[in-house]
């Protein structure tokens, strides 16, 4: 389908160069094509519509976008509202979804919506939606905290009527579907914060170098450089874990415990990184003129999107078994 063939490991060394871009939004863009809205596509769609969607995405002439999150159902995937009622050789959707990363410029969305009245971990399926379909409303581009350079849209749907042959794989799955696919998402997130908080690092220790204070340079402190010596041996703490998980993964095992403690960790770690180093910049580090206010906003992203920080530890705990799964 014109993809290099390559497992998942290629996928993870790309994310960590996607890294060296001075900003959250491209990684983040291209993680949506590449890690987000096409993992499902790609393993259980059908012929038709991996040469319809997945094709054109893979060559760069489509925009993907994933439709999961709503405004009432974050991180809660089980209790979104949005809903695809099968009616003929097409389904009808109502509804909406919120926090859509690229949304207003894609070309199709791989949306998540109910198509029954079951179980809510069994009555959800994913669907390949074109976006210029009649009924398609883009309510507004979402201003943000971070992610500037990103497209994040509100979107509604009105009597949207799409093919029954968009469903992707078997009806009713697209619960389990979609937690497979925020494996892939998460492990991409988790490698595309690691060269960021690097850089972040490493122009701390430049800059406090050569900024004096009390006649002497900041980095002479020790509190500063012991706490620079901690965040990077954290960050590569951070990438052995990463470096784990996906050599399971590619083996064929299941990384959910693994992938969402590297995702709990990289959303903690950002957000100390980011913090520690913007003290240290002083009143330059509230301005937009440095990196690290930029990557201080960009990375807050981390512990919210694909799962927040308390979900994963709710995942984790169910895979130690401290709480029962559902």
């Amino acid at each position: 389908y014109g993809g290099m063939g390559l497992d998942f490991s290629y996928n993870i060394a790309v994310a960590e160069e996607l890294g060296n871009i001075r900003c959250g939004g491209i990684p983040m863009a291209i993680g949506v094509q590449a890690g987000m809205a096409t993992p499902a596509l790609t393993r259980f769609g059908s012929h038709e519509l991996k040469k319809q969607f997945l094709v054109p995405t893979i060559a760069g002439d489509f925009v993907a976008c994933l439709g999961v999150s709503e405004a009432g159902a974050g991180s809660d995937v089980a209790n979104i509202k949005t809903t695809a009622v099968r009616k003929g050789d097409e389904y009808v959707i109502n509804g909406g979804k919120m926090w859509i990363t690229s949304g207003s410029q894609a070309d199709w969305m791989c949306l998540l919506a109910n198509t029954s009245e079951g179980p809510p971990h069994q009555n959800k399926s994913l669907l390949c939606l074109p976006m210029n379909l009649p009924g398609i409303h883009v309510a507004k581009k979402i201003d943000k905290l971070g992610m500037r350079s990103s497209d994040t849209a509100q979107i509604f749907f009105e009597d949207v009527r799409v093919p029954c042959k968009n469903l992707i794989g078997e009806e009713g799955k697209g619960f389990t579907y979609q937690m497979l696919q925020f494996q892939e998402e998460r492990l991409w997130g988790v490698a595309t914060a690691l060269t960021p908080l690097e850089t972040i690092i490493q122009e701390t220790i430049d800059y406090t170098r050569q900024r004096k204070v009390f006649g002497q340079p900041v980095l002479h402190n020790q509190t500063v450089h012991f706490r620079l010596a901690e965040l990077a041996t954290e960050v590569e703490l951070l990438r052995s874990l990463l470096h784990r998980a996906v050599a399971l993964y590619v083996e064929g095992n299941d990384v959910t415990k693994l992938a969402s403690m590297a995702k709990l960790k990289a959303g903690r770690l950002t957000r100390e990184v980011t913090d520690s180093c913007l003290q240290f910049w002083g009143g330059m580090g509230f301005t937009s003129e440095v990196l690290v206010s930029r990557f201080y906003r960009d990375l807050r992203l981390v512990s919210i999107g694909g799962g927040t920080d308390e979900t994963m530890l709710s995942i984790i705990c169910k895979y130690m078994e401290i709480l029962p799964r559902k």
